[in-house]
């Protein structure tokens, strides 16, 4: 938390829906640190400090599993009770629902909209190759081409009002 960064350090997979199985990254690539955005870090924070006042209360039946997301009881939570979570929340809050895994692409596509550098992209997504990242996870919808169409208008001029 101090330097406001995440390390990716393993992978957590579910076999059947039931059982977690932790492996190694991919690649080297994918073990990486990752800088926190300002909001999630206060987030995170605001969770430590919760997670701090279940640890006092449970003493040593805490377990400290070393993950940021984990149950009262210092568990991890696996992907599947990750998405019930996430989808609860979604529904409360009114968003349409999404899997989680879509956020990926959607988080590297804002932030290829937004100039961020293929190489860093890739550095971002944990990828040795920026055409995996390009080619799997940038996709740009409707809205993101929109800015292209506009500048189509400078090719023969922007049409005036009176004309159409």
């Amino acid at each position: 938390m101090e330097a406001a960064t995440i390390t990716i350090s393993n992978t957590r997979t579910m076999m059947g829906n039931r059982y977690v199985v932790e492996k190694d990254t991919k690649s080297l690539a994918g073990e990486r640190d990752l800088p926190l955005p300002a909001p999630v870090l206060a987030a995170l924070k605001s969770f430590r400090a919760l997670q701090a006042k279940e640890k006092l209360v449970l003493g040593e039946a805490y377990s400290d599993s070393g993950y940021v997301v984990v149950h009262e009881t210092g568990e991890a939570f696996t992907i599947k009770q990750l998405r019930r979570r996430a989808y609860r929340l979604m529904e409360i809050l009114g968003l349409r629902r999404v899997r989680l895994y879509d956020a990926r692409s959607s988080c590297l596509t804002y932030l290829a909209n937004n100039g961020v550098p293929d190489h860093i992209l890739a550095r971002w997504a944990g990828h040795t190759n920026v055409k995996t990242t390009k080619k799997w996870y940038v996709k740009p919808d409707v809205e993101d081409l929109r800015g292209a169409a506009t500048t189509w208008d400078g090719l023969h001029g922007a049409a005036t009002e009176g004309q159409a």
